[in-house]
């Protein structure tokens, strides 16, 4: 059974505002409820003039406020940024004010350039390489409190909040492995060592009290449209944002642009190949035909779907393509009967 999930990357489009962004996540997490993801998550980027999803988790309580059913987390807190208690205590408060709906992924990038990254870090010597012991010191916080502990979370021991491990390397397959966490690739930026992640993980995998069985989410993008065209057209927006980020010049999301084939260059086309294989664009029979292709390959549990689409009514619309394109998969291809999918017991 592959999970349906979101990820929204909260665009702030070009002539728009953080506002306006903030309020689209919450229309499309509602959106999303209504037809049936399971979860919903939003990420951590800094100093990016098209993302409005800096202070994660203010934007999960207000995406979790706003709807009632789905899941609602991080995909991910970088966690070299916090310190893990300020983390476990973030969490805490929203577990308390969302019972049994919050997630909690954990990345090790910054999120952002080196001169930012340098402005977060909790000294200008934290290593993100300290990752590992992060997670392990914010797994001792979101644990009952022991008698004798001396730092305890309040609110956020005790809680029942699952940790999922992000990566875009082999490096987040081990550690989730060795831990027994789900594990949650970036295919849909950095889909190179996607495979070789998926066989480190699923062979390494060590069943824990959170976890019994490897689970796999994919990140996946999706552009779907009424027509092959317009699916063509309206990716435009996200493959020159895309095109921004790698060239180091980020940019709010730019409007379609029926030029834009024309005008990339060898380099660029280059660019744009690397992230094709974790993508489906069109019309609902070619989604369908390219998710099923996609989830053959992978085996993957879930994906979890993220469309950079400058029109925010497009965009919807383009997730409601994406349901009913999985539809025609398989019965079981979209959310899990309750907590299926996520038996990943917090006892942390």
């Amino acid at each position: 059974m592959t999970t349906l999930s979101v990820l929204d990357l909260a665009p702030i489009v070009a002539g728009g505002t953080a506002r306006d962004a903030l309020l689209n996540s919450l229309d499309l997490a509602r959106h999303s409820e209504r037809l049936g993801y399971y979860r919903y998550w939003l990420a951590e980027h800094h100093n990016m003039r098209g993302i409005a999803s800096a202070a994660t988790a203010v934007v999960i309580n207000h995406v979790a406020q706003g709807t009632s059913r789905i899941r609602v987390g991080s995909g991910g807190i970088m966690l070299p940024n916090h310190a893990p208690l300020m983390v476990a205590e973030q969490f805490g408060t929203l577990a308390a004010l969302h019972p049994g709906r919050i997630d909690l992924g954990l990345g090790r990038a910054p999120g952002t350039d080196g001169v930012t990254a340098h402005a977060l870090r909790r000294t200008l010597h934290s290593d993100p390489n300290q990752f590992p012991q992060d997670v392990l010191e914010l797994q001792r916080y979101l644990a009952a409190a022991t008698a004798d502990q001396k730092v305890v979370a309040v609110p956020g021991h005790g809680c029942n909040v699952p940790i999922y491990i992000l990566g875009s390397s082999l490096f987040g397959a081990q550690l989730a492995a060795i831990l027994g966490l789900p594990f949650a690739f970036a295919s849909h930026f950095a889909p190179q060592a996607m495979f070789d992640a998926i066989a480190i993980y699923r062979r390494e995998f060590a069943p824990s009290t959170h976890l019994q069985k490897p689970w796999v989410m994919l990140g996946y993008n999706i552009c779907a449209a009424d027509t092959q065209a317009e699916a063509e057209y309206l990716r435009t927006s996200s493959l020159r944002a895309f095109l921004n980020l790698r060239l180091g010049q980020p940019q709010p999301l730019p409007p379609p642009d029926a030029s834009f084939e024309a005008s990339l260059n060898d380099m660029e086309r280059g660019l744009l190949g690397q992230v094709s294989s974790a993508s489906a664009v069109g019309d609902v029979k070619n989604v369908r035909q390219q998710i099923g292709s996609f989830l053959a390959k992978t085996q993957a549990d879930e994906l979890i779907l993220t469309a950079q689409i400058f029109d925010h009514e497009a965009r919807k619309h383009s997730y409601t393509l994406a349901w009913e394109a999985c539809e025609g998969l398989s019965a079981e291809t979209k959310a899990p009967a309750k907590e299926a999918a996520i038996e990943v017991s917090v006892e942390l």
